[in-house]
């Protein structure tokens, strides 16, 4: 680990989490909502993201109403809603997950750099029904551990990686749910679209597989492999003031793919 991850997750052991609890209410599996989307005959499921920046592109959307954009996002299709909660450099909160899940009724991802058991339960508490884990900011003792937490408190979680070797980790992990980020975190302005297919083999049967990042338009789309279940669109969403079309034409998106599952 160097560079800007490191940073990152230096940041993320020193801010401060208290607990919260949240009513309990139903569960929403993010698994379960790619898979019915799957089954329903769609080619693949859309996770779409609110983050109010970013630290390659700057500001994309700092005042935009999250309920509303998190409603459209639902409307046209998303299967489920990643919220960026990272402050200094995404300039999200927790309050944004408590604020985006209590609006949809679809599955909620807090998505961050979380490193300890205190961030998991935060998480929980303000409303996730999925964490996101970085394999190549925890070693695998740390990350079995948050996992354990995970699912003590009912939380899926998604173990992403750049890299070859850490995406060995998070399927070797036993995670249900691993992605393949094009973007490098420890340079966040290079993105690198064929991730996806460089990995994808790597992954294990029943678990299911998230290109995350890179994703523009879905022209974008036939350069996927087949294996991939589900992709994550963050800035090209946020960058637009209406993101239904894109969010509808990824989501209904029919084309074949390149490379065979």
């Amino acid at each position: 680990m160097s560079d800007f991850l490191d940073r990152l997750a230096e940041d993320a052991r020193r801010r401060p989490f208290p607990p919260r609890t949240r009513e309990a209410d139903a569960p929403r599996s993010l698994a379960r909502a790619i898979l019915r989307r799957r089954e329903s005959g769609h080619r693949l499921a859309v996770i779409a993201e609110i983050k109010r920046r970013s630290p390659s592109a700057g500001a994309l959307a700092p005042e935009a109403d999250l309920a509303r954009r998190a409603i459209t996002y639902e409307a046209a299709g998303a299967a489920a809603i990643s919220v960026l909660t990272e402050p200094r450099h995404w300039g999200g909160s927790l309050e944004d997950l408590d604020r985006v899940r209590s609006t949809v009724s679809i599955p909620v991802l807090c998505k961050d750099v979380i490193t300890t058991e205190a961030h998991v339960a935060a998480a929980h508490g303000h409303g996730a029904d999925a964490i996101l884990l970085i394999a190549e900011a925890l070693d695998d003792a740390l990350l079995a551990r948050l996992m354990r937490k995970a699912a003590s408190l009912g939380l899926e979680v998604l173990v992403e990686a750049h890299d070859v070797a850490a995406f060995g980790r998070a399927v070797r992990s036993g995670a249900r749910l691993v992605g393949a980020n094009a973007r490098d975190l420890r340079h966040p302005e290079t993105i690198d679209r064929g991730r996806a297919r460089l990995l994808h083999s790597f992954v294990a049967p029943g678990q299911l597989f998230v290109a995350e990042s890179g994703i523009s338009s879905a022209d974008d789309l036939p350069e996927l492999p087949a294996r991939v279940d589900a992709i994550l669109v963050g800035t090209a969403l946020m960058r637009l003031e209406d993101p239904a079309p894109l969010v509808f034409a990824l989501a209904h998106w029919k084309g074949a793919p390149v490379s065979s599952r």
